[in-house]
Formats: C-alpha cells, sequence, structure tokens
C-alpha cells in the first residue's frame, strides 16, 4: 500500500470538529438566553441567602442591608442585639442549602436550611420570601436566629 492509500482511508476529522462546534454555540445561547430570562434567579436566591447570612455572621449590618427587602431591615443596633443573642445561644449559623426555588415575576419563595454551631447535627428549615428590590434578590422574612 502506498502512502497515498493510507491518506484516502483514514477519516477525516473536519466533520467531528464542525459538528462539536455548532453544539457548542448553541449550548451557549441557550445558556446567554436562560440568563436573560431570569434563569439566573435560583443561583441569585443562593446568593442573597448566603450573603444575608454571612452579613449577620459578621455583624455587618450594612452588608445585611444588602440582602434584607427594606420592610426586614429594622434598625442596626436591634439586628446586632439580636444576632449577637443569637450567636451567644446557638453559636454561628451556616446555610446549609437553598432550594425550591419558585419566582413569580418579582417575588419568590425558597426553603433555606441552616445548622447552628451548637448542634451541627440538627438542621434547621425555613421558608423564605424574597422580592427583587433595585434589581436584587433580597430576603423579606424572618430568618431562624
Amino acid at each position: 500500500m502506498s502512502d497515498q492509500d493510507d491518506q484516502q482511508d483514514r477519516p477525516t476529522a473536519a466533520p467531528f470538529l464542525g459538528a462539536l462546534v455548532i453544539i457548542v454555540i448553541v449550548i451557549t445561547v441557550i445558556f446567554v438566553l436562560n440568563r436573560q430570562s431570569g434563569g439566573g434567579d435560583p443561583e441569585q436566591i443562593g446568593t442573597a441567602v448566603s450573603g444575608q447570612n454571612d452579613a449577620l455572621q459578621r455583624q455587618d449590618y450594612q452588608d445585611f442591608v444588602k440582602y434584607t427587602c427594606k420592610e426586614q431591615q429594622g434598625t442596626q443596633d436591634d439586628v446586632l442585639a439580636r444576632q449577637r443573642n443569637s450567636a451567644a445561644t446557638r453559636g454561628e449559623r451556616y446555610v446549609d442549602g437553598v432550594g425550591n426555588v419558585v419566582v413569580n415575576g418579582d417575588r419568590a419563595t425558597a426553603k433555606a436550611t441552616y445548622h447552628f454551631n451548637n448542634a451541627p447535627d440538627t438542621l434547621v428549615g425555613a421558608d423564605l420570601v424574597l422580592v427583587r428590590e433595585d434589581g436584587s434578590w433580597k430576603i423579606c422574612s424572618a430568618t431562624p436566629g
């Protein structure tokens, strides 16, 4: 057999590479359209839940306000006093997960699961209400304290 015969029998990779490029483009377009149509809401809601919890653990009221709707913000003194009392009683609070996210326009519900440092094996669930204010999801219900 000659080298020419070997080259004719070998399949070319061009059709496979072309199909791969088309698939990547289609997936990218779907991802971008999904993000623009609100498909990123569950991730943003999870970020709001984690962000609010982190702000409370650090006793950073200004950061807490970023993740909390206006009607639930309270005063800095009250929010931080409740957080200090909770941490002294139950230990620091950790977010274990956020799920069951249901978005209806600028309102959403989600189920968050927390645990406290003093009882790490005891999970505490919370049904949360969130609203989109100023373009961001914010917690608009009480969380376990």
